[in-house]
Order: C-alpha cells, then structure tokens, then sequence
C-alpha cells in the first residue's frame, strides 16, 4: 500500500522558517519524482518543488525559487521542504505528491494544473502571520 504523509507544518511569523517532512511508503525513489503542492483558501492547488527519480534533480516554482529547497534521504524514505524567508502568501495547505518526472516536472515548472500525480498526501497546513 502506498502511502505518503507530511508533517512540520505550523504557525510561523513572516521572515521565519519551517521544514517540511514527507514519509512515503509503498514505492522507492527510483519509481517516482516527489514533491509539494500547495493551495490557499480559495485558490487553485499548485506545484512548488519536486526532486526526480532519475538523478536527484531538483525543480521550483518561480515563486519560491531561492527560499525553498527540497532535499531527500534515501535511507530513510523521506523528501524535505526546508522553507525560509516565509512570507504571508505562503499560507496554505502543503501537500506531498508523486507521479512520473516529466508529468511532475511540467506541472511544476509551468505552473500547470496539478494532473497526473499518482499519490498524494492528506496536507499540511503553514501559516504565516504578518
């Protein structure tokens, strides 16, 4: 069974940090890219970040390029999303996804919709407070 579940989100002030934790079961890093979506209250969900199953590339959307990065530990089947320098339009629901690397990489980087994710998390909430 296949499953992935996120944890650190929280309360934060504007300027702060969080990091992300994404636990995934049921598959290997070699199977599928990983990443985080996210969505705010009344918004469409979009890609933030994903790391590739082929070499360990890594992707952002331009919105948290140089404030987000996303790391993996192999040993322990685990992505991060270390945030910083958080600002209040980060507020909202993270989700952990996986999916194909061209499928994710695509949406990520386009800012296209959020099809073709294979999994999905349940969501973590972030809220920054100005």
């Amino acid at each position: 069974e296949v499953q992935l579940v996120e944890s650190g989100g929280g309360l934060v002030q504007a300027g702060g940090s969080l990091r992300l934790s994404c636990a995934f079961s049921g598959f290997t890093f070699d199977d599928y890219a990983i990443g985080w979506f996210r969505q705010a209250p009344g918004k469409e969900r979009e890609g933030v970040s994903c790391i590739s199953s082929s070499d360990g590339s890594t992707y952002y959307a331009d919105s948290v390029k140089g404030r987000f990065t996303i790391s993996r530990d192999n040993a322990k089947n685990t992505v991060y999303l270390q945030m910083n320098s958080l600002k209040p339009e980060d507020t909202a629901v993270y989700y952990c996804a996986a999916a194909l690397d061209w499928g994710f990489i695509v949406v990520v980087t386009t800012g296209g919709p959020p099809y073709g994710m294979d999994y999905w998390g349940k969501g973590t909430l972030v809220t920054v407070s100005s």
